[in-house]
């Protein structure tokens, strides 16, 4: 590890000699500009820069723009100048006061180098007491990085490197000042930077000016024509207003007094063409000849410079030329800015910070042992455990429940967490499927009078019906009109007179040794068979149906309470359990039908009750009609105008003989249809009850929470533990990441609850 603190030098240049304690810095040291950036200080220090946007300066602009005489003259740090080091990465420079003058460099590594690289670049750090040791300790981070290697070495030469070298500054007189120093951006490619170098310089420059809180000091050098400079183009479509960009104009001393040029960049600097709201700024770099000046000295030559009265330069106000002019302009725009981004910088923290602690809430504690990985599933377990019951149950208290959908389709996710809701749902229109479409023929005593009712079950998920597997509801049909007895068909019209000839061709063929006008009482069963041999059809429609909500409901719950990485390792369980309910279910229902099939036995009063008032009302029509074919209407013979009504009784006795048809096979087949109708409708109510309580209730939803049970868990072997629930590298990192992240805002969070109320 590099970290040594050099031997202080000579008082020239020297950290602890005071001299960068200048008027100009001394204007960021007010009291209250000092406390408001110092919170930001502070979360830049615990890390958040990493996690959040954070308010702050950015030196942007095209390779020998000055950009590094701009840094130099802002914070009066003399970087190196030699082979232009200083512009190969990012650079940022934290200037804050302490009690003892100091100077530390790290370099922060970038996150896509490998885990290696990184290690060696984060072990990189030096502290040095004086500003002369700053070129060999910036030649030394240079060379970590990868830039400009020797020959003997393996890897390969980089031009630039998007690794941050971080300068810490501390001392008595220090002000509170953060500025990032960018690469400038290339034309073209050389000798000395590939096409990948010019590349890198944009996406480092967009990556920090892109950033919504970022103040950018966009330098162009009027050497050359800023039309031709594209950092003003990269401003200007990340910042299209000009609200968050500085423009600073350099090396106004190399044109000609008077010149077209001169005017041009006046007119500039006055936001008369290109227009920033923050304005432009004028800055005089060292000359070539005063590359040696000390701070002071180029002050005082910059003051000069806007002196002269042959400038159009010095005709600005003198709060837009010179570095005092910048730096108080900046303080009083770091300020302003700090004071606006924070209360939006605490509300991206505290849904940063929502965020973070819900997806680590929702990986579960650490699993890497056995005994982690037991813990883990046992907690699992029982959050499964209490919401599945409660959902069976139609106990709605808890916040999973809750839902701002108010329709109520069983296709809906928000319906299927109400499974108890939505297997009664299930179980009504299946009762009503049952009454209206599960038989053969409709016919008298079965609504035969009424039209054929179309599909009324609601929007319900389909099941494949392949081998009792289930798809999940968002794998279904997407059709809001599906329903899942609609390719049963429907019942076949049937008018009474045929519905005679149909019993008594099987009255004919069951005839037996009984007596003519009496029937084989088994003929009433084989009637029963055909006319409800649709039920096996709606039964199973019905039980796959429940049996795929409650496959969606146990995969939503499972998605909701467990990490995504163990999801793939403890579906298969559930699976298999539902498969194997599902198959008990079905198991159950052949041996209801199996009872549907034998001979009909029945012990219902409600049958013999619905024969007596179908003959009732069939010979309640007869004697009607013949009543009223018997009733004559007398009209009067004296002076009374009442019309008298006469019943011929013996008529109408005579006629309603003569209805009764004396064929015996005739009313032979009248009392069967009866008696089909009437242990009909006894059946399918039994059936209904059996398929609901016996097939959906005890085989699919009883002890449902149990399909994912702690008991069943905790005998699991450590292997079988370890393969179930153990977490893969790739969640380890990301748990490691997020743990991070959470410390970091959790951080943040408590510096902006004690100050940002202060602001």
């Amino acid at each position: 590890m590099w970290n040594e603190a050099l031997p202080l030098a000579g008082p020239s240049d020297g950290v602890s000699n005071g001299h960068l304690a200048t008027a100009a810095l001394g204007s960021l040291e007010t009291h209250e500009q000092r406390r408001v950036l110092d919170i930001v200080s502070q979360l830049r220090k615990c890390g958040l820069e990493s996690v959040l946007s954070l308010p702050q300066l950015v030196v942007c602009g095209d390779q020998s723009a000055g950009k590094s005489s701009v840094l130099e003259a802002l914070t009066e740090i003399p970087f190196p100048r030699k082979d232009n080091l200083f512009t190969r990465y990012p650079t940022e420079i934290n200037i804050r006061p302490a009690p003892i003058n100091s100077l530390q460099i790290k370099v922060i590594p970038d996150p896509q180098r490998s885990d290696e690289e990184q290690a060696a670049i984060r072990n990189f750090r030096q502290t040095i007491t004086d500003f002369g040791h700053l070129p060999r300790v910036m030649e030394r981070a240079t060379q970590l990085m990868g830039i400009d290697r020797g020959p003997d070495t393996s890897q390969t030469r980089r031009a630039f490197a998007r690794d941050v070298l971080s300068v810490e500054i501390e001392g008595p007189n220090r002000p509170q000042l953060t500025v990032v120093d960018l690469p400038g951006i290339i034309q073209a490619e050389t000798k000395d930077a590939s096409q990948i170098d010019v590349d890198m310089t944009v996406e480092i420059t967009e990556s920090y000016i892109s950033q919504p809180r970022t103040i950018c000091l966009a330098v162009v050098s009027a050497t050359n024509d800023y039309a031709n400079q594209p950092i003003l183009n990269k401003v200007r479509h990340f910042d299209p207003k000009g609200e968050r960009t500085l423009g600073i104009i350099t090396k106004p001393d190399r044109l000609p007094p008077g010149s077209d040029t001169e005017k041009q960049f006046v007119q500039l600097a006055k936001n008369e063409d290109i227009f920033f709201t923050l304005g432009w700024h004028v800055l005089k770099n060292r000359t070539f000849e005063e590359a040696q000046f000390s701070i002071e000295e180029r002050n005082a030559s910059e003051a000069a410079f806007f002196r002269k009265e042959k400038s159009l330069f010095g005709k600005l106000p003198v709060e837009q030329v010179g570095i005092e002019g910048l730096v108080s302009r900046l303080s009083r725009l770091l300020f302003t800015h700090v004071q606006k981004e924070l209360p939006r910088l605490q509300e991206d923290l505290e849904v940063a910070l929502r965020e973070t602690a819900q997806e680590i809430d929702t990986m579960g504690i650490s699993r890497a042992t056995p005994q982690e990985c037991r813990t883990f599933l046992s907690q699992l377990a029982m959050n499964f455990y209490e919401v599945c019951k409660a959902a069976v149950n139609g106990h709605y208290e808890g916040n999973y429940f809750q839902s701002n959908v108010n329709s109520f389709s069983v296709k809906r996710p928000e319906t299927i967490r109400r499974l108890r809701a939505a297997i009664q749902f299930m179980n009504q229109s299946f009762a009503q499927e049952m009454r209206k479409n599960a038989h053969k023929y409709q016919i008298r005593g079965l609504g035969a009078d009424a039209p054929i009712p179309k599909d009324t079950a609601l929007n319900e998920s389909k099941t494949n019906g392949v081998d009792g597997e289930m798809q999940p509801l968002d794998e279904c049909t997407s059709d809001e009109d599906y329903n899942p007895f609609r390719d049963i068909s429907r019942p076949q019209n049937m008018s009474h007179q045929k519905a005679i000839d149909w019993v008594r061709k099987v009255v004919t063929r069951a005839r037996g040794r009984e007596l003519s006008g009496n029937f084989n009482p088994l003929v009433i069963s084989e009637l029963f068979w055909e006319q409800s041999s649709k039920w096996r059809l709606f039964a199973q429609a019905h039980v796959e149906q429940v049996s795929n909500v409650c496959h969606c409901f146990l995969k939503s719950l499972l998605r909701e309470k467990a990490p995504r990485d163990t999801l793939s390792c403890m579906w298969p369980l559930i699976v298999d359990e539902m498969k194997a309910r599902q198959r008990r279910a079905m198991e159950e229902l052949d041996k209801i039908l199996t009872d549907t099939t034998s001979c009909v036995i029945n012990y219902n009063h409600y049958y013999t009750d619905t024969i007596q008032k179908s003959q009732f009302e069939r010979r309640k029509g007869a004697l009607r009609d013949c009543i009223s074919r018997a009733t004559s209407v007398v009209r009067p013979t004296n002076m009374s105008n009442k019309n008298t009504t006469s019943i011929d009784v013996d008529k109408a006795l005579n006629m309603y003989h003569e209805h009764i048809d004396p064929n015996m096979d005739t009313h032979s087949s009248e009392e069967v249809l009866d008696c089909v109708i009437a242990i009909y409708k006894v059946y399918q109510k039994q059936f209904v009850a059996n398929v609901t309580v016996q097939v959906i209730e005890r085989h699919i939803l009883r002890d449902l929470e149990h399909v994912l049970s702690p008991l069943t868990l905790s005998r699991l072997s450590d292997s079988e533990t370890l393969a179930l629930a153990c977490e893969p590298g790739t969640a380890k990192r990301r748990r490691e990441f997020l743990q991070g992240r959470l410390a970091k805002l959790n951080e943040g969070h408590k510096i902006l609850q004690e100050i940002v109320t202060a602001v």
